[in-house]
């Protein structure tokens, strides 16, 4: 009797391998017949018209596919564009033979190679060190909850100078679930002004002081300015959350790198004052994967452990709202990029009130929906002002995605 079929289509290769050894297959075959389970596409963005018509013949011979414009097939152009489509197993074959071409391809399956294992994972940290922790990835998500001691956020819940407040902030999102908690004394909403550091100082050193005194918490410091990273870090964070991904000061590299700090790099154009002037990318994934990409090596070649390096695409930090959702939509992709854990920081935006026509106060479902997807999409940590609710938002999303209920 025929029963009905069931499309299925394989993430990794750890699904299809159980697939595999679910249907009894040889033992001794296991691994081969996985490899041609999975699907792969990679878009290489430019190489030789020549190079592009071999590397079609290999794809095709091998049996995948090399999508090319009519004006490539037809010579006209001098460099091309290429989608790659195939298999694990295919795209294995046609990297050794490229190893024997000319115009550059044999460079070329070097990086589709280290391509395809960044996509499956391999050589990723599979830790996060914050101190003398270093916190498993991949079992779960990790909330990170917002203490602004700002009188200007943007989301409405400055603290100001109030210590004691943030203290008791604090100890609701412990109990909440928070499992970081962010502590900001200058505010980077669109249009915003800088803050003299001293007065930066003034906000957050008092909060961490006081919150670490008092509560089991891991702090991290939200600033751009080395100095109040280096009094941070002296008060007990553990990590330095920086909308610069540590470019806005020259001194902020060093001063994480010496006090074995984790930090997190984020992508942003131009500062807070002119951010939102009219945003423009050609591909703003690619674009801002190219540059935290960067920014990894950079931090890593100075002497930052790869361990304790967090990456932030910058919602809301230079992009319109098709950029938002175009990053949340396609986070995977930054993750394989740059090799590197992902925090995604939607919470409360405009770019959801714009979507939904909603002042920030009502913004609740709207960060839910954006949380639940940034998972779904592979992040590793999200930044919220909504501790509790997110938090049930993370373990549910969780339970369907990594499965732990």
């Amino acid at each position: 009797m025929l029963t009905m079929l069931r499309p299925i289509v394989f993430q990794t290769f750890r699904e299809a391998r159980a697939a595999v050894e679910a249907i009894g297959a040889d033992a001794g075959r296991v691994e081969l017949m996985a490899r041609k389970a999975v699907h792969r596409c990679v878009y290489v963005p430019e190489i030789r018209t020549r190079a592009a018509a071999i590397l079609k013949q290999e794809m095709l011979a091998k049996g995948g596919e090399a999508v090319l414009p009519w004006s490539a097939l037809c010579l006209a152009t001098e460099t091309t564009p290429v989608l790659l489509c195939g298999t694990l197993r295919q795209f294995e074959n046609v990297c050794m033979t490229l190893r024997d071409q000319p115009f550059g391809l044999p460079e070329l399956a070097e990086e589709l190679a280290e391509t395809l294992r960044r996509a499956a994972g391999e050589g990723a940290p599979t830790h996060l060190r914050l101190g003398d922790e270093r916190l498993p990835l991949g079992q779960r998500t990790y909330l990170m909850g917002i203490v602004n001691m700002t009188p200007d956020s943007f989301s409405g819940d400055g603290l100001s100078e109030a210590a004691e407040r943030a203290l008791a902030q604090a100890e609701r999102m412990l109990e909440e679930g928070a499992d970081l908690l962010d502590v900001g004394g200058e505010s980077t909403r669109p249009g915003a002004e800088p803050v003299d550091e001293d007065e930066e100082l003034r906000r957050v050193t008092p909060a961490i002081s006081a919150i670490l005194s008092r509560l089991p918490a891991r702090v991290s410091v939200d600033t751009r300015h080395a100095r109040v990273a280096r009094e941070a870090l002296a008060a007990g964070a553990v990590l330095v959350n920086d909308v610069t991904a540590l470019t806005g000061d020259p001194d902020m590299l060093t001063a994480c790198r010496d006090a074995h700090a984790a930090v997190c790099l984020m992508h942003m154009r131009q500062d807070p004052r002119t951010m939102q002037v009219h945003p423009e990318y050609d591909d703003v994934v690619s674009e801002v994967a190219e540059y935290l990409r960067g920014r990894v090596e950079s931090c890593a070649t100075a002497g930052i452990d790869r361990e304790a390096i967090l990456v932030d695409p910058g919602i809301g930090f230079g992009k319109t709202v098709e950029h938002n959702l175009d990053l949340l939509d396609r986070l995977h992709e930054l993750r394989v990029a740059t090799g590197m854990p992902v925090l995604a920081g939607p919470s409360r935006k405009s770019f959801i009130g714009e979507v939904l026509d909603l002042p920030v106060e009502d913004r609740l479902e709207g960060t839910a929906a954006t949380v639940a997807g940034a998972i779904a999409r592979g992040a590793d940590m999200v930044r919220v002002h909504d501790v509790r609710e997110m938090s049930r938002v993370c373990r549910m999303t969780d339970a369907i995605v990594r499965r732990t209920a």
